[in-house]
């Protein structure tokens, strides 16, 4: 019979990799959707900026992302968010 904890451990590594896919997936598009309004000088940049910096601050709080990287990207990101 095989371990049990060996199978819980499997089943939650499983859990996080698809709510860690699905959190950088959303990260990605949103630095995708900030790229295009810099390039166009839409409206809504602030606004787009605002809540990809939000959302590195929900991905560093559970642990997906590393600290100094949000960290980067979010100096990087704020001067277009004024």
């Amino acid at each position: 019979m095989a371990n049990k904890k060996v199978l819980k451990s499997v089943r939650q590594a499983a859990k996080r990799e698809i709510r860690n896919r699905r959190v950088v997936s959303r990260l990605r598009t949103q630095f995708k959707k900030i790229k295009v309004l810099i390039n166009q000088r839409g409206e809504g940049l602030s606004e787009a900026v605002r809540e990809y910096i939000s959302s590195m601050d929900k991905a560093v709080k559970v642990g997906i992302i590393h600290r100094n990287r949000a960290s980067r990207q979010k100096s990087m990101m704020s001067e277009f968010a004024f």
